[in-house]
C-alpha cells in the first residue's frame, strides 16, 4: 500500500481549514511517537552508564559511553534529513523507528555479561546512536506538512514530544533494571518500537511535494546563515541533550548518596515541555530576540550551577541544573523558528513571490544540516566532564568553558539578527 499525497498547499488557508489541518496533525502525532522512541534509544546509555557498577571503568570511560551515542547520532542526522525528501515521510519513518531495534536488542546482550570488553561497550553505545538521527528526518518531515505562520508550534510539539524520550528514558529506566535487571534496559523497548512502525505504516503519508534534488538541498551547505544557527543550536539543542545525558552520571560522580536515581528524569522533561513555548513566543516576539535573552539565561544558570557544584549540597546542585534543562529548551523552540524564517527570505529575495515551496524545502534541508551539528554539543558536554574530572577530579572547568561559549552564543545571535545592519538582510523575516 502506498499513501502519497500529490496536492499539498498548506499556506492556502481554504486548503488548510477544508483538508490540510487535519492530516497534519495525523502526521505529526505518530511523528512525535517515533520521534520520541528514538530519543530513548538514543540516551538510554546515560542511564545504563551509571548503573553499570563495573569497577574496572573510569569516570572518564563512563562519560565515553554517554558521550559516543550523541557523536554517532548527529553524524547520522545529516543523511537522515534527506530521507523523508528521497523515500516519502511515512516509508522513512518506519525504516528509521525499525532501525532502532537493533541497539536495543544489543544492549540487552551486552550488558548480560560482565565481563564484555570496554570496546564492545563502545560499539553498542554507537548503535544508539541510530536514535539520534530520528529526530533529523522528523522534522524536515513536519516542515512541509504546516504552513509559515504554525511552523514555530508545529516544530516545538514535534520536537517536545521527541525530547520527553530523554525524561522516559531517565524515569522509567531506573525501575525496570531495579525490576528485571541491566539486561531489561534494552529488551523494555522493543515491542513499543515495533508498534511506532505499525503506526507510521498505517497512519502517515508521503507528500510528493517535499520531493527535492539532494544537490539542491545541499546548495544550503554554502549559505553563511546555515552555519550561524548550526553554531547557535549547538548552544541551545547540545546543552540540552548535553545536560539531559550527563545529568545522571554527573551527579552520582558528585553525590554517590544522593538519589539522583529519582529525579533525573525531571530536567530533561521540563526542557521538553517548556520547547513549544519558546516557539510560541518567537512566532510573537521574533525568534532572535528570544534566543538572546535566552543565551543570557544560560549563561547565569551554568554559574550558578558551578557554585552550587562547588560548595552545595546535591539539592542545590539539582535546582540550580533546572534553570539549565529551562532555559535550553526555550532557546530549543525559538532557533528553530528562525530557520524557516530566515530561509524563506532568502528564496524570496533569490526567486520572487513564487518561491514558497523552494524556500520550504531550503529551510528543511537547513534543518538536518544544523540539528547534525547542534547535536554534536551533546558529545562536547560529555567529554568536556570526563576531560574535567580526568585532569582535575571536578567539572570546574568544563563549567567555565560552557559559561564562555554562552556568552558568544548571544553575541553573534544579536550581531547577525538584532543589529541595524545584521537584520536588513533579512527585513522580510520576522527572525
Amino acid at each position: 500500500m502506498t499513501r502519497w499525497i500529490h496536492d499539498w498547499h498548506p499556506d492556502d488557508p481554504a486548503f488548510w481549514a477544508r483538508t490540510g489541518r487535519k492530516t497534519a496533525r495525523r502526521n505529526l502525532v505518530f511523528s512525535i511517537f517515533a520521534e520520541h522512541l528514538g530519543f530513548t534509544v538514543w540516551t538510554l546509555w546515560s542511564v545504563v552508564a551509571a548503573k553499570l557498577g563495573r569497577l574496572d571503568l573510569s569516570t572518564d570511560e563512563l562519560f565515553w559511553l554517554v558521550a559516543l551515542p550523541n557523536l554517532i547520532g548527529s553524524a547520522l542526522r545529516l543523511p537522515y534529513t534527506f530521507g523523508p525528501a528521497r523515500f516519502g515521510g511515512r516509508t522513512f519513518t518506519v525504516v528509521s523507528a525499525l532501525l532502532l531495534l537493533i541497539p536495543a536488542v544489543a544492549l540487552g546482550f551486552a550488558v548480560s555479561d560482565p565481563a564484555t570488553p570496554f570496546w564492545v561497550l563502545l560499539v553498542i553505545a554507537a548503535l544508539a546512536g541510530l536514535g539520534g538521527g530520528n529526530f533529523a528526518s522528523s522534522m524536515a518531515n513536519i516542515t512541509y506538512f504546516y504552513p509559515q505562520s504554525k511552523q514555530g508550534s508545529a516544530l516545538g510539539l514535534n520536537a517536545a514530544g521527541g525530547n520527553i524520550g530523554v525524561s522516559s528514558v531517565q524515569l522509567v529506566v531506573p525501575l525496570v533494571i531495579g525490576s528485571l535487571g541491566l539486561a531489561a534496559a534494552g529488551w523494555f523497548w522493543v515491542p513499543f518500537i515495533v508498534v511506532s512502525a505499525v503506526c507510521a505504516w498505517l497512519f502517515m503519508d508521503n507528500l510528493a511535494t517535499a520531493k527535492a534534488d539532494p544537490r539542491e538541498q545541499l546548495a544550503v551547505a554554502g549559505s553563511a546563515q546555515t552555519w550561524v544557527m548550526s553554531f547557535l543550536y549547538i548552544g541551545t539543542f547540545g546543552s540540552f541533550i548535553g545536560y539531559a545525558t550527563a545529568f545522571p552520571l554527573l551527579a552520582k560522580s558528585l553525590y554517590p548518596q544522593a538519589p539522583w536515581a529519582a529525579v533525573a528524569f525531571a530536567g530533561p522533561l521540563a526542557g521538553s515541555l517548556i520547547r513549544p513555548v519558546g516557539g510560541w513566543l518567537a512566532d510573537r516576539l521574533g525568534g532572535a530576540r528570544v534566543t538572546v535573552w535566552t543565551f543570557a539565561a544560560m549563561g547565569a544558570g551554568v554559574l550558578l550551577t558551578w557554585a552550587a557544584a562547588s560548595g552545595g549540597g546535591f539539592w542545590a546542585f539539582f535546582a540550580a541544573f533546572q534553570l539549565l534543562f529551562l532555559t535550553a529548551g526555550v532557546g530549543n523552540g525559538s532557533t528553530y523558528r528562525m530557520i524557516p524564517a530566515i530561509f524563506l527570505a532568502k528564496a524570496l529575495a533569490e526567486r520572487g513571490a513564487d518561491a514558497m515551496e523552494y524556500g520550504r524545502r531550503q529551510a528543511s534541508a537547513a534543518i538536518g544540516i544544523i540539528s547534525a551539528v547542534g547535536a554534536f554539543g551533546g558529545f562536547l558536554i560529555n567529554r568536556g566532564f570526563g576531560m574535567s574530572f580526568a585532569s582535575t577530579g571536578s567539572p570546574a572547568a568544563a563549567f567555565a568553558a560552557f559559561a564562555a561559549f554562552y556568552l558568544a552564543c548571544g553575541a553573534l545571535t544579536w550581531w547577525c539578527y538584532l543589529r541595524t545592519a545584521g537584520v536588513a538582510s533579512l527585513a522580510h523575516a520576522r527572525v
